[in-house]
């Protein structure tokens, strides 16, 4: 029996398998595949874009050159700042308000601030056309002033995201931390932004970075409240593909990715910069 017996693998022992890594990359494969075709047609020379005709990159400079579609990542770009700032502080406050405080309610507001989350976008797409409708809400304002409403919208279903993020950093606090900077003299103000933050900067980060993606990336909620004057990227991509997938929209949306990736690439990396900084 002693032939058949073999030494159990640790957890972390496991990513070093062979068969685990065949997983991971047909995951990976599977994920990213599409993509990958998608930057690659970018650069086909043909209308079509079905069949390789050959090398260009005309489509880019008809995307770059195309008004409407520039004002519109302008916008995109504009929301999901506005949207990741906001979400941050809003998200950040409640995960330490359920993570501190106990108080009446304290399980139903915890539901009722997970319910973007779990209920579907095309219901709060809905419900924000209806709300913004009831309120009356003015689509003649100036620029920023008139992407308020899919800014509020997008503020809405992006913190829930940073609470959970943060939240869950929270629960491997030490308390004791806290008390013995209290100890020391330090006020609440200067424990939450000498202690508290420090602890839960990661999850800020990773918090921003998913509520900009969402922000960035959404269609649903952003086609029910965008007006004639707010075209966001994803619901002008949406109404040139309605006719045909075109280059052109292969080269806008692989500009999109790019952006997407280099601004989390630049985050990380600041991050990783300051950590490393900070051991030293």
């Amino acid at each position: 029996m002693a032939v058949f017996s073999r030494t159990p693998r640790a957890p972390l022992e496991y990513s070093r398998t062979l068969w685990m890594r065949l997983w991971v990359g047909a995951v990976m494969l599977f994920l990213y595949a599409p993509l990958v075709v998608l930057m690659i047609f970018s650069f086909n020379d043909s209308k079509r874009n079905v069949v390789w005709r050959g090398f260009t990159t005309k489509y880019y400079e008809k995307a770059l050159g195309n008004d409407q579609l520039v004002e519109a990542l302008l916008n995109s770009l504009t929301i999901a700042a506005l949207a990741t700032l906001a979400s941050l502080v809003l998200g950040t406050l409640a995960a330490v308000m359920l993570w501190r405080f106990r108080f009446p309610w304290k399980d139903a507001i915890d539901g009722t601030i997970s319910l973007p989350i779990i209920v579907p976008e095309i219901c709060l797409g809905v419900a924000f056309l209806m709300f913004f409708a009831a309120a009356d809400w003015p689509t003649d304002l100036v620029w920023p002033f008139n992407l308020g409403a899919i800014t509020i919208a997008h503020i809405t279903f992006c913190f829930p995201f940073v609470t959970m993020v943060v939240r869950s950093r929270l629960a491997s606090f030490n308390r004791e931390q806290e008390e013995a900077a209290k100890d020391l003299g330090a006020n609440e103000s200067q424990v939450f932004r000498d202690v508290l933050i420090p602890h839960i900067k990661p999850a800020l980060v990773a918090g921003a970075l998913l509520s900009f993606t969402l922000s960035l990336d959404d269609f649903v909620i952003t086609y029910f409240t965008s007006g004639p004057d707010t075209i966001t990227f994803p619901v002008k991509v949406y109404s040139m593909v309605r006719f045909s997938v075109t280059p052109e929209v292969n080269a806008a949306s692989t500009l999109l990715i790019l952006l997407t990736v280099a601004l989390t690439f630049i985050a990380l990396k600041a991050q990783g910069v300051k950590a490393i900084a900070e051991t030293h």
